[in-house]
């Protein structure tokens, strides 16, 4: 569904992605994991148009979106969770949800895909009237993802959805993805810090250094890497 090829992102004289390829199956959930800096947020940035590449192609679809502007891609099917949640604090938690679906028109499926939301994040649907701002960090996340969600896109790009949450919450929200990959068939690209997390959801892996990827594989097998347990995995 993905495809990342040879993609160059410079900030000013400083190169922060260094020619990584990289590719993302359909249905599949496909992690980026890497320390602060590695540049994980950046290439989901890149992907979703925020930012603009130095050079290399993003293929979605097969169609090059590499210099397609950010609400065009939104229309094309790609939607983000972004790091630190970004809701709208001031806005409902049904506003914030409303706002994920600005661009679409077909009001059933709109009203379709709200019930699901609330389906998968019932405390959200306690909270419906309530400001985004006014949640804790894991109902935001939650509402972070389900906003997402509510573009109907066929890829959704997750960028640290565990930053800030207390760990049980944690756990209930990557259950959450999970559940959302094998309800909707929805293709995930996950960049996460907490690499053990991901690794036990992802379906394939590719650790970041410094904008460069250094190892790919089964998710599985590369949480029994002695490199990546040593480096990421506290062991």
């Amino acid at each position: 569904m993905l495809q990342v090829e040879h993609l160059h992102v410079n900030y000013g004289a400083i190169s922060a992605i260094k020619g990584i390829s990289f590719t993302v199956p359909e249905r599949s959930i496909v992690t980026l994991i890497g320390a602060n800096g590695a540049g994980k947020t950046t290439t989901l940035r890149t992907i979703s148009g925020l930012v603009k590449a130095e050079s290399g192609k993003i293929l979605f679809k097969g169609k090059d979106i590499t210099s397609t502007p950010p609400h065009q891609i939104v229309s094309l099917g790609i939607s983000q969770s972004p790091e630190g949640r970004m809701i709208f604090p001031e806005l409902t938690v049904l506003e914030n949800l409303k706002m994920g679906a600005y661009r679409r028109k077909d009001t059933k499926g709109i009203q379709e895909d709200m019930e699901y939301c609330f389906t998968v994040f019932p405390r959200l649907k306690e909270r419906i009237k309530q400001a985004g701002g006014t949640l804790s960090g894991g109902e935001q996340q939650m509402l972070a993802i389900a906003r997402a969600l509510m573009s109907k896109p066929s890829l959704l790009l997750l960028d640290e959805p565990s930053l800030g949450i207390a760990p049980l919450l944690v756990k209930l929200i990557f259950e959450k993805i999970v559940e959302i990959n094998r309800d909707l068939g929805t293709t995930m690209l996950l960049v996460e810090q907490n690499a053990a997390m991901a690794l036990n959801i992802a379906h394939h892996a590719y650790v970041l250094e410094t904008g460069e990827i250094t190892l790919e594989g089964n998710a599985r097998d590369l949480a029994q890497n002695e490199e990546v347990q040593k480096a990421y995995l506290g062991m």
